[in-house]
């Protein structure tokens, strides 16, 4: 499959794989609001931009995420605009260490729910956790990190809710839970790809030793509807 369809990964989510999720028309799509925050246009025209801003009310937010900056549609303001990059996997290397993995179900999600908001490893809401499969590693019964799988386009899956209790950091879970993640989706034949910010050096380092590479840089960006 080509990669160009990553430049606007949520568009080609919503449209594709992951249409079960999506509000929206041909020109504009959201991510039902208590699955993910993000939202896309099919390009940059005006029509597409008026009819992302239809999708919303007064008030409410949304977030971007593509290769290219977007023009702020007409009744929205640009809240924030924050740089990141995207990367797709080369060749998985496995690392060091080992960890009990286990599968994540519906019982894990309040625990999922909070070790997200502790951790903020990106947008994680009521029904993230039913976009894909989620793992995680139990200590004395209590979620204490997981991984598992965003964004699904053909040929594609994001790695993604990669996080790490602060008590138990420094032990390699992120990375054992990434390439457990990276293994279940390359099983299936598609390509793992992820996303992050790009002043977080520290997450990007673990991706690039587990064998994931740039592609592109990309724009975040958080638009209100006025």
């Amino acid at each position: 499959m080509t990669t160009e369809m990553l430049d606007r990964p949520i568009w080609h989510a919503l449209r594709t794989r992951q249409a079960a999720f999506a509000i929206g028309n041909d020109r504009a799509v959201r991510f039902q609001p208590d699955v993910e925050p993000f939202a896309a246009t099919a390009d940059d025209s005006a029509k597409s931009l008026d009819a992302l801003a239809r999708l919303l009310a007064p008030g409410e937010v949304v977030v971007l995420l593509q290769s290219t900056e977007i023009p702020c549609p007409p009744g929205m303001t640009i809240e924030t605009k924050v740089a990141g990059v995207q990367m797709v996997l080369n060749a998985l290397r496995e690392p060091r260490g080992k960890a009990n993995i286990e599968l994540l179900t519906e019982a894990d999600a309040p625990a999922m729910i909070e070790l997200a908001t502790l951790t903020k490893p990106g947008p994680f809401l009521a029904r993230t956790h039913t976009l894909g499969t989620f793992f995680g590693v139990k200590e004395n019964g209590r979620l204490i990190a997981m991984a598992g799988e965003r964004m699904k386009l053909p040929g594609f899956t994001e790695l993604s809710g990669v996080c790490t209790h602060p008590d138990s950091r420094g032990r390699g879970l992120a990375a054992l839970l990434s390439y457990h993640v990276a293994t279940k989706i390359l099983d299936r034949r598609e390509t793992p790809f992820l996303h992050a910010f790009a002043d977080n050096r520290a997450a990007i380092s673990v991706y690039e030793a587990l064998g994931f590479k740039l592609r592109h840089k990309v724009v975040v960006t958080v638009l209100k509807r006025l």
